[in-house]
């Protein structure tokens, strides 16, 4: 069983930054790819980065693309996502995810999930 916790939410003005990381019990962390997706009330949980078990690897849904970086360093056993120039449709709770080796755009994919940290974006 692997854990993830998440951190680093809080609430931010408009073009303001933060950064989430993710935390894991994974012992073999380097054989993860791992991946943040976000869910806003009412919404469908959606995809917002991932990242190859490597870290050789990486991508962004389109909405984020040129804002977001998703990175990970394997010696802490953490997967981050540096989020700039926020805006209020990124209001939503952030979720990491697991997988074994490659990573995924979809949710259905990733066997191990965090509990999830609140962004609110404050205009």
């Amino acid at each position: 069983q692997v854990q993830l916790v998440e951190s680093g939410g809080g609430l931010v003005q408009v073009g303001g930054s933060l950064r989430l990381s993710c935390a894991t019990s994974a012992r073999t962390f380097s054989t993860y790819a791992m991946g943040w997706f976000r869910q806003a009330p009412g919404k469908e949980r959606e995809f917002v980065a991932a990242i190859s078990s490597s870290g050789g690897s990486t991508y962004a849904a389109d909405s984020v693309k040129a804002r977001f970086t998703i990175s990970r360093d394997n010696a802490k056993n953490t997967v981050y996502v540096q989020m700039n120039s926020l805006k209020p449709e990124d209001t939503a709770v952030y979720y990491c995810a697991a997988r074994k080796w490659t990573a995924s755009t979809s949710t259905n994919e990733y066997r191990y999930w965090g509990q999830g940290t609140q962004v609110t974006v404050s205009s």
